[in-house]
């Protein structure tokens, strides 16, 4: 097995208290989380809530007499999961260390009662990206600008490989169409017929199966939640309370406009990307764009969970139609702004604009091109491999 990105992190962080790894159904949760066990601890024992012997044992707080570290997967479905863990840390942090891991969003689940605050660490693993897949850990602060990497000359390749068939490990590790396609289906009805129906009150299924098989044609464009009502003629509050449910769920996630007092925005209006862009097959430029976005959202997520750093996603419009695709920020301040192209001919007159208005202290155009790594004014044009490459 390829060792993840955050084991290192996550093997230190247990010595102090529990750690919580989310994340997307299939994205290599237990599998990181049975390497950790394996190559640091003696012994360890491995609870899943979804096999009926080990939830007795779970239930009966039954465990391995020599484990060094127990694994509880997917316990979040466990109506008390929260006081028993509680629990069993207060109990056995001196007799041992214990890592949970979910395919719901651990950190903000209603379901379990008391809180854990202070008792643990809380992680979201996401899929491969080029770097990971390099084994590159690149060394990243906020403020400072991105120490931009030589792209190998295998680097095209990967690239190519994680657009087309993602960067869940079953799937890119694979690298065939036909493994793909069932892989898709296997895991999005497990996704609304398992997961999602063991933990919420959805009457009506199909018709949140017909929202999933929606959303990839939605991908890079402000969601109109009136149009998807319209779509699947139901209630506003049902696909606000549906679109809630799959982001907790780890199938999308949403970016919000920036606000500032120097430019207008016209809507609050989020975009959104999927966790998984394998599934957009029909629009190469909405994949392109989502692939860059995975890659700044794993960034953001990994500066914060790792750092502590206050690091957000979102991106810039305003009332004249003006739009750059991606800005980061830390501490509520502009950190850099990246736009997507096709091509590095025609500067993006909108990140000028933004650029200057908002003092964004660093700009990229990422273009679709081989080899390219070039200034105009205050804007750094790098191929997509070289960016996605000096990233996490």
């Amino acid at each position: 097995m390829k060792k993840r990105y955050l084991v290192d992190n996550i093997r230190r962080d247990l010595d102090e208290k529990m750690v919580f790894i989310g994340g997307a159904r299939q994205v290599g949760k237990t599998c990181m989380a049975k390497y950790i066990a394996e190559n640091n601890y003696k012994s360890s024992d491995y609870l899943n809530w979804d096999v009926r012997e080990d939830r007795k044992n779970i239930i009966k707080a039954t465990f391995k007499g020599d484990a060094g570290i127990v694994l509880f997967d997917e316990i979040h479905k466990y109506k008390d999961w929260k006081n028993y863990l509680k629990g069993q840390f207060d109990k056995h942090r001196d007799d041992f260390k214990i890592l949970v891991t979910g395919s719901a969003r651990l950190d903000v689940y209603r379901r379990g009662g008391d809180s854990l605050m202070g008792r643990y660490f809380y992680y979201r693993l996401h899929p491969f990206s080029l770097a990971e897949f390099h084994g590159k850990i690149n060394l990243l602060e906020p403020p400072n600008e991105i120490n931009i990497v030589n792209a190998p000359a295998e680097a095209s390749m990967a690239l190519q490989a994680l657009i087309k068939f993602g960067g869940f490990p079953e799937p890119f590790l694979k690298q065939s169409e036909r493994d793909l396609r069932r892989w898709h289906s296997q895991r999005l009805e497990r996704l609304v017929k398992e997961d999602i129906r063991d933990l919420e009150n959805i009457r009506d299924l199909s018709a949140m199966q017909i929202l999933v098989d929606l959303l990839p044609t939605k991908v890079g464009s402000l969601l109109s939640l009136n149009s998807l009502r319209e779509d699947l003629s139901i209630a506003h509050k049902t696909v606000s309370n549906w679109m809630d449910i799959l982001e907790r769920f780890y199938y999308h996630f949403r970016i919000y406009p920036f606000t500032n007092k120097k430019i207008k925005s016209l809507k609050k209006e989020p975009k959104l990307y999927l966790w998984d862009w394998s599934e957009i097959t029909d629009n190469n430029g909405a994949k392109l764009e989502n692939v860059v976005a995975s890659h700044l959202l794993k960034l953001c997520h990994y500066l914060h969970d790792v750092n502590g750093y206050k690091t957000e996603l979102c991106f810039l419009r305003d009332i004249d139609g003006r739009e750059v695709d991606f800005l980061v920020t830390n501490d509520g301040k502009p950190w850099f702004a990246v736009e997507v192209k096709s091509s590095s001919k025609e500067i993006s007159k909108s990140l000028t604009y933004f650029g200057n208005k908002l003092d964004i202290p660093f700009l990229y155009q990422i273009v679709d091109e081989k080899n390219i790594d070039i200034r105009k004014d205050k804007i750094r044009i790098l191929s997509l491999e070289k960016f996605l490459l000096s990233l996490v």
